[in-house]
């Protein structure tokens, strides 16, 4: 085989829609000219792998001429026809580690076709633990990598020549960390000392065990995850309390969260609100100092209820003008100098002050017979029955 047939066996490109080999190309150009290449088609990459047992992957065995290939030929790409490689696992929880490692099983030679068996959920259970997805979650998600050629399902945990020789393998690839039973230190050693083992490397720092922890570790989160998301606590086998505990911390956060936008809003306005308060700032300070400054409008409606108030509660002081006078000529003056009437006397009071001013001359006897004439009187104070007697005297 030239260096340039070498070196181009695995580079493909497209012809007419499909994908072809530049080695097929090349020889094509080389012999009588231009020949028709005859395209590769590679299936893997427009339908999800056959299993085993469908009609395409035992087509494929079919037409293939089994005897092993030696490790030399395959590496250099000498091989009559695509190096069989076999690869298998568990492929819970299907991740970026399984798919590095079947990349690396699919190019461990250059023209590969590659078988990965997957071991169902009863074999796994009894030898590895309880998995996450059922065996039939798992078929799906290795036949739909790209790297596949084809799945066959119910894989044994161990091998043996009627195994190797049914699917026709050449060459097993895993990763070099031995795997003991209670039979044997290693699964693989049988093969191994065959010459059909190839390495592969894990994928440090992802791994199903390792994601199942984050799960278990975040328990609470992913229930409330769910929780939110329409899941029943049935579901989540979550008892009642615990429910109630989770949907209260999904409120509090959601109220969280729009706090936080709102402080976001916020800050992304910030600039036009200090504008704004720096344009209505000098207004709102005139109108301050316009209601409560010293010449405010409160300290005048103050000033004035002060001075009607104590204007209220003052004396008024005395008139300083003469009122006018009466129509008799007496002045308000007059009238209201004038004494008040005394009070009224006893009857003999009165009669006998009226006696001593008339007349000083008279005698004696005249004044006791007045005297007696008001003590035989009825003794009434009444204006109506007092009659005038100085006409006697």
């Amino acid at each position: 085989m030239s260096a340039v047939t070498m070196t181009t066996t695995l580079t493909k490109c497209h012809y007419n829609g499909k994908l072809e080999t530049l080695e097929t190309s090349l020889n094509g150009y080389r012999k009588n000219g231009y020949t028709k290449p005859e395209p590769v088609e590679v299936s893997s990459l427009r339908l999800a792998a056959p299993f085993s047992t469908d009609p395409m992957a035992v087509a494929e065995r079919e037409r293939c001429a089994y005897g092993r290939i030696p490790r030399a030929a395959a590496l250099m790409g000498t091989a009559p026809r695509r190096v069989r490689v076999y690869s298998d696992g568990i492929y819970d929880m299907f991740h970026q580690g399984h798919a590095r490692q079947l990349q690396q099983a699919k190019n461990v030679f250059p023209n590969v076709y590659l078988i990965v068996g997957v071991c169902n959920d009863k074999l796994t259970h009894s030898r590895k633990g309880r998995t996450v997805m059922t065996e039939d979650e798992r078929y799906e998600a290795v036949r739909h990598c790209r790297y596949v050629d084809e799945v066959v399902r119910d894989a044994p945990w161990e091998y043996d020549e009627e195994f190797l020789e049914k699917h026709k393998i050449d060459f097993v690839a895993h990763d070099d960390i031995p795997y003991t039973t209670e039979d044997c230190e290693d699964t693989y050693a049988m093969i191994k000392a065959k010459d059909m083992f190839v390495a592969t490397e894990r994928t440090e720092g992802v791994s199903t065990s390792d994601i199942v922890a984050r799960i278990v570790r975040d328990y609470d989160i992913y229930v409330r995850r769910n929780l939110a998301r329409g899941y029943s606590a049935k579901e989540l086998n979550v008892s009642f309390l615990n429910e109630k505990k989770f949907r209260l911390q999904n409120k509090m956060d959601e109220l969280k969260d729009k706090g936080k936008k709102v402080m976001t809003n916020i800050g992304e306005k910030r600039v036009d609100i200090l504008a704004k308060w720096e344009e209505k700032s000098r207004e709102l300070i005139d109108a301050f100092l316009l209601l409560f400054g010293p010449d405010g409008r409160l300290s005048s409606i103050w000033n004035e209820s002060k001075g009607r108030l104590m204007q209220a509660l003052s004396q008024p002081p005395s008139p300083r003008s003469s009122p006018p006078p009466s129509e008799n000529g007496d002045s308000m003056d007059h009238r209201r100098s004038v004494s008040p009437p005394p009070p009224k006397s006893r009857r003999y009071e009165t009669l006998w002050e009226p006696q001593a001013d008339a007349s000083s001359s008279d005698g004696v006897g005249d004044a006791e017979e007045a005297t007696h004439r008001q003590l035989t009187d009825d003794g009434s104070d009444s204006d109506d029955d007092y009659q005038d007697t100085s006409q006697y005297l």
